[in-house]
C-alpha cells in the first residue's frame, strides 16, 4: 500500500447519507480541532517532538550516567516542564470557541500559550527559591497563581470541555468561602495567599500527585500507544480478531469486543477506542443486521470496557498505586478477572442479540482440516509457547550472573535477532493491509496467516509485560523499554520487510521508517496534551479536597442521605460518580470521585462493619464514574460512536448503558465479596472463582437481555438472576442461617480473648472522635498473633486496655503497629467485639444455584425443540 492510500483520512457515510469524518472526531478529541500550516504547523509539531523526547529522556536510564547536572532534573521540576508543554499545545492547537479560526493561531492565543507555559514553567524556573520559601508564599508567587490557576482552567474549558472546569471553580470557592456555607459543610475559609500557597507553590494541588503520576507513567504508556498503534498493531488487532470470529453469528460485534478489548489495553481513552475500532467494526456490524444505534451501543460498551483493562486502565492503574499505596502488580492482579469476565459477559451479550435476531456472520473460507488436526496444532503451539516462555525466563537468570554489567546488551542483541526472524518469518505471508471499511467483503481471511504475518507486533508488549511482571521494573522504566523496542521496530520494520520480499527500495522505505517515527512521538504527544491538563486540573480539586476536609464532610452528607443504610449509600455513592464523571475523561475521572468519595465508603462502611480493602473501594468508583462516558445524556464516548454508525446519540447511550449494567454490577459484588479481586487467594481457588464468577455473569446476562436458549419469560429471568446473584454473593445466604460473627459485650471481652485460637481476626465496635472532635463510631479490624498469654497477645498488635467506669477503654496504642494501622487511639472506648463464627462453607450455595441454571436450560432447551419442529411449543413455567 502506498503512503498516499495509507495516509488518506477515512469517511464512513451514515445512515443519513452525510460523511463523517472519522480523522476529525479523533483530532477534535484528541489533539485539537485546529489545523494550521507553515511555520505554525512547525511549531505546533516540534514542540510535541520535542516533549516526547523529554519524556523519554527522563524515563530512561541516561541521565544518571551523564554527569551534567542541567540535564537531571527531580520529581517537582519534571511536573513543571510537563505542564509546560502540556499547557503551551493546548493553547496552540484548541480554539477557543466554535467561530475561532481553525486553520491559524490568532495572536491572543501565541500571547496566552506563551504566559500560560511561563506560569507553568515557574516552578521549574524559580525552583531553589521556591523551595526556601516553603509556607510563605511571595508576592511574585501570587501573581504567577493568579494568572496561571484561570488560564490552566481556560485550557481544561478548551481540550475537555466545561464540566472539569465548573467543578474545579466550585471547589475553589468552596475553599475561599467555607465559612458562608452551610452548617454541615462549614470550614473557616482560606486566604487568597493561603489557596495559592496550596494549589500552585506546594505538591498538593497542581503539581501534586496527580501531575506526576501523569510525567513519570502515564505519558509514557500513552507514547507506548501511540507508536504501537503507528508500527500497525492497530490494524493488525482489529483485523486478527475479526478472522478468528467474524465467521460467527454476529462476528464482527463479537471481533470488535475483542480489537477494542486489545487496543484498549494500551489506549488511554475511550473515545480514541471507538474511533480507532470503532471505523471498521460499526459498518460490519450493520452488514450482519444490527441497528445504527445497537452497533454504536456494542462499540461504546467494548471501547468503554477497555478503560477497566490492565496493565494501563485508562493511566487511572498509575494512580492507584500511589492513591492506595500498593505495588502495581497488586493493582493490576485485583483488576484483571472483574474485567475479564466483564468482556465474557459483553461477547455473550452480542452472541444473544445475534440468536434474538437470526443473525449470521460474514462469510468464510472453508476450513479443510479435521477437528483433531486442529486441536492438535493448538495444543502443539501452546505447549511450543510455553516451552519457549519456560527458556527465556530460565535463560534471562543465567545471562545475568554470568554476563554481568554486559547482560543488558545481550539481551537486547536477542531482541533484536528475535525480531529480525519474526519480520523475516511474516514475509511468508500476505502483508496486513489496511482495509475499507465500506467495501463489501467476499470472504474473510483465514486467521493463521494474518497472526504469523504480525507475531512482531506482540514483541513489544511481551517485553513491557515482561519488565512489569517478571522484572518488577518501575511502570514508567517499563515503559520506556517497551517503547525503545517500538522506536527501533518502527524505523526498520519497512526496510526490513523490503529486503526479505527482494525489493530494490530498501534506502526510500527506511526514510520513510523514520518518518514514521517522527509522526508516532509526535502523535504520543499531541494525545498527552489534553491527558495532563486534566490531571493538572483535577489537582485542584484534589487541593481543595486535602485544605478543607470536604472529603469526612461529604461522609456526612452521604450518611444524611443515606439513613445511614450501608446498601443506600454505596448506591448514592455510584450516582454521584456518575454525575461527577460526567464528561471527564478517565485519568481526571478517577481523580476527581477517588478523591471526593473513596473514603467516603471506608468510613460508612468501617461504622456500620463493613470493612472494605481500600482497593476494592477506589475499583468500585473507578468503575462508576467511567459509567458516564456511557450514560446519556452526557455519555461522549456515545455520541463518537453515533457519529460513525449514523444512528441516534442518546438511543445509542441509553442501548450501551442497558449493554453496561453486567459491568455497573461488579463494583457492588466485589465490595460485598473480594474475592473476586483475587484477594488472599490461591492459584486453584482463584480459578475456580473466575469459572464460577464468569458462569454468574452469563447467568445475570441472560436474564437481563430476555433471552438464554430461547426467549425468556419473566419468571425464568427473574431465577436467573437469582442464582446470579447467589454464585456472586453465596456468603449472603450463608449468613442467613448462621450469622457470620459472635456479638460478644465489652465486659465479656478478655474472657472470651483467652479462648480465641492464635491468628483469628476479631473486629472491635470503637466509639471515638473524628478530627474535628465530633463522636465516631467505627469498626476496628485485628488479627490477633500469638502469644503466652491475652496481654502478650494484645501487646504485640500494640494495644493495651484499661478497665474504666464506662467500660473497656484504649490505653496505649504503640505507633505503626497493627492496631495503630486499624483505627484505634488513646482513650477510645470499646462497646462490643465481634468473632468470626464456625459457618458452613459458601461455596454449598454454588450446588442449588448451578442446579437452577440446569434447570432453565433443560426447560428452554424443551421449548426450542418444540419451536424448531414446528410443533406446539410447550408452555414456560410462570
Amino acid at each position: 500500500m502506498d503512503d498516499q492510500v495509507k495516509n488518506a483520512p477515512v469517511s464512513i457515510e451514515s445512515d443519513v447519507g452525510v460523511g463523517v469524518d472519522v480523522d476529525d472526531i479523533a483530532v477534535s478529541a484528541d489533539t485539537g480541532g485546529r489545523k494550521p500550516f507553515g511555520i505554525t504547523q512547525k511549531v505546533i509539531l516540534g514542540t510535541a517532538l520535542t516533549w516526547s523526547l523529554f519524556q523519554i529522556w527522563i524515563a530512561s536510564p541516561l541521565p544518571y550516567m551523564v554527569d551534567i547536572d542541567w540535564l537531571r532534573f527531580n520529581g517537582n521540576q519534571t511536573r513543571s516542564i510537563h505542564l509546560a508543554f502540556a499547557i503551551f499545545l493546548v493553547f496552540l492547537s484548541f480554539p477557543r470557541s466554535i467561530k475561532s479560526p481553525r486553520s491559524y493561531v490568532p495572536v491572543t492565543d501565541w500571547i496566552v500559550a506563551a504566559v500560560a507555559a511561563f506560569c507553568a514553567a515557574y516552578y521549574f524556573l524559580d525552583y531553589e527559591a521556591i523551595s526556601e520559601r516553603v509556607g510563605a508564599p511571595s508576592t511574585q508567587d501570587i501573581v504567577v497563581a493568579c494568572i496561571g490557576v484561570p488560564l490552566l482552567l481556560e485550557a481544561a474549558r478548551r481540550s475537555l470541555g466545561p464540566a472539569l472546569v465548573v467543578i474545579a471553580v466550585l471547589f475553589l470557592l468552596y475553599s475561599f468561602y467555607g465559612n458562608y456555607m452551610p452548617e454541615l459543610i462549614e470550614h473557616k475559609g482560606y486566604s487568597l495567599s493561603q489557596v495559592v500557597n496550596h494549589q500552585w507553590v506546594t505538591t498538593e494541588g497542581v503539581f501534586g500527585v496527580a501531575l506526576g503520576v501523569s510525567t513519570d507513567f502515564v505519558f509514557l504508556f500513552v507514547l507506548f500507544g501511540a507508536l504501537l498503534e503507528k508500527a500497525g498493531a492497530g490494524n493488525y488487532f482489529i483485523k486478527l480478531a475479526f478472522s478468528l470470529l467474524g465467521h460467527y453469528k454476529g462476528g464482527p460485534a463479537k471481533a470488535a469486543v475483542v480489537a477494542s478489548g486489545l487496543t484498549g489495553v494500551i489506549s488511554g481513552s475511550s473515545i480514541a477506542n471507538v474511533v480507532t475500532t470503532g471505523t471498521f467494526t460499526m459498518p460490519m456490524m450493520k452488514r450482519v443486521g444490527f441497528s445504527a444505534e445497537k452497533a454504536g451501543a456494542v462499540e461504546v460498551a467494548s471501547s468503554v470496557n477497555g478503560q477497566i483493562m490492565p496493565p494501563v486502565m485508562g493511566a487511572a492503574a498509575f494512580l492507584m498505586v500511589e492513591y492506595v499505596g500498593v505495588s502495581y502488580i497488586e493493582v493490576i492482579t485485583h483488576a484483571f478477572l472483574p474485567a475479564l469476565i466483564s468482556y465474557i459477559a459483553l461477547v455473550y451479550i452480542v452472541h444473544l442479540e445475534a440468536l434474538k435476531h437470526n443473525m449470521n456472520g460474514l462469510p468464510r473460507r472453508p476450513n479443510s482440516q479435521s477437528f483433531i488436526r486442529k486441536i492438535s496444532g493448538f495444543l502443539l503451539g501452546f505447549l511450543g509457547f510455553s516451552g519457549m516462555a519456560v527458556a527465556v525466563y530460565y535463560g534471562m537468570g543465567w545471562i545475568k550472573p554470568m554476563a554481568g554489567d554486559y547482560s543488558g546488551w545481550i539481551i537486547a542483541g536477542l531482541i533484536s535477532i528475535t525480531y529480525v526472524l519474526l519480520v523475516r518469518y511474516s514475509t511468508f505471508f500476505p502483508k496486513i493491509e489496511m482495509d475499507d471499511p465500506n467495501k463489501p467483503i467476499d470472504e474473510l481471511p483465514a486467521p493463521g496467516p494474518i497472526f504469523k504475518a504480525g507475531l512482531h507486533f506482540l514483541l513489544p508488549v511481551i517485553v513491557l509485560i515482561w519488565c512489569l511482571m517478571v522484572e518488577r521494573l518501575s511502570p514508567g522504566l517499563s515503559a520506556f523499554w517497551g517503547s525503545t523496542l517500538l522506536i527501533f521496530i518502527i524505523v526498520t520494520h519497512r526496510p526490513l520487510d523490503a529486503y526479505f520480499r527482494e525489493h530494490q527500495n530498501v534506502i526510500p522505505e527506511l526514510i520513510a521508517g523514520i518518518l514514521d517515527l517522527r509522526d508516532g512521538l509526535i502523535t504520543g504527544a499531541r494525545n498527552m496534551a489534553s491527558i495532563s491538563i486534566a490531571t493538572a486540573t483535577a489537582g485542584i480539586i484534589v487541593g481543595a479536597v486535602s485544605q478543607t476536609s470536604i472529603g469526612s464532610v461529604l461522609a456526612d452528607v452521604v450518611e444524611v442521605l443515606s439513613f445511614g443504610n450501608l446498601a443506600l449509600m454505596l448506591i448514592l455513592v455510584a450516582f454521584l460518580c456518575l454525575i461527577l464523571g460526567m464528561g471527564l475523561p478517565t485519568t481526571a475521572n478517577y481523580i476527581v470521585v477517588s478523591s471526593l468519595l473513596a473514603n467516603v465508603i471506608v468510613e460508612l462502611g468501617a461504622q456500620n462493619g463493613l470493612i472494605v480493602p481500600l482497593i476494592s473501594v477506589h475499583l468500585f468508583v473507578f468503575y462508576y464514574g467511567l459509567m458516564a462516558d456511557v450514560t446519556p445524556p452526557v455519555g461522549l464516548a456515545s455520541f463518537a460512536a453515533a457519529a460513525i454508525s449514523g444512528g441516534n446519540p442518546i438511543k445509542t447511550g441509553i442501548i450501551a448503558f442497558a449493554y453496561s449494567m453486567r459491568t455497573a454490577i461488579l463494583p457492588f459484588i466485589f465490595i460485598y465479596n473480594t474475592d473476586l479481586l483475587l484477594i488472599d487467594v490461591g492459584w486453584l481457588e482463584g480459578i475456580s472463582i473466575f469459572i464460577i464468577a464468569t458462569i454468574a455473569m452469563l447467568a445475570f446476562t441472560a436474564g437481563t437481555q430476555g433471552f438464554f436458549i430461547t426467549h425468556s419469560n419473566k419468571l425464568e429471568s427473574t431465577l436467573l438472576l437469582l442464582a446470579a446473584f447467589s454464585l456472586l454473593r453465596p456468603g449472603f445466604w450463608v449468613d442467613q442461617v448462621v450469622d457470620h460473627y459472635n456479638q460478644v459485650p465489652a465486659t465479656q471481652i478478655m474472657a472470651t480473648l483467652e479462648t480465641i485460637e492464635p491468628d483469628t481476626t476479631i473486629r472491635l465496635r470503637v466509639l471515638g472522635e473524628d478530627d474535628v472532635g465530633d463522636p465516631r463510631q467505627f469498626m476496628a479490624v485485628i488479627k490477633l498473633p500469638q502469644g503466652d498469654s491475652v496481654d502478650s497477645r494484645l501487646e504485640k498488635s500494640g494495644l493495651q486496655f484499661f478497665h474504666t467506669d464506662q467500660g473497656l477503654e484504649v490505653d496505649v496504642v504503640e505507633i505503626g503497629s497493627p492496631a495503630a494501622q486499624a483505627g484505634l487511639d488513646a482513650f477510645q472506648l470499646i462497646e462490643s467485639m465481634e468473632v468470626p463464627n464456625d459457618q458452613p462453607p459458601k461455596q454449598l450455595i454454588y450446588i442449588p444455584a448451578l442446579g437452577l441454571i440446569l434447570f432453565i436450560i433443560m426447560l428452554q432447551r424443551r421449548r426450542k425443540r418444540g419451536q424448531d419442529n414446528g410443533a406446539h411449543s410447550i408452555p414456560a413455567v410462570s
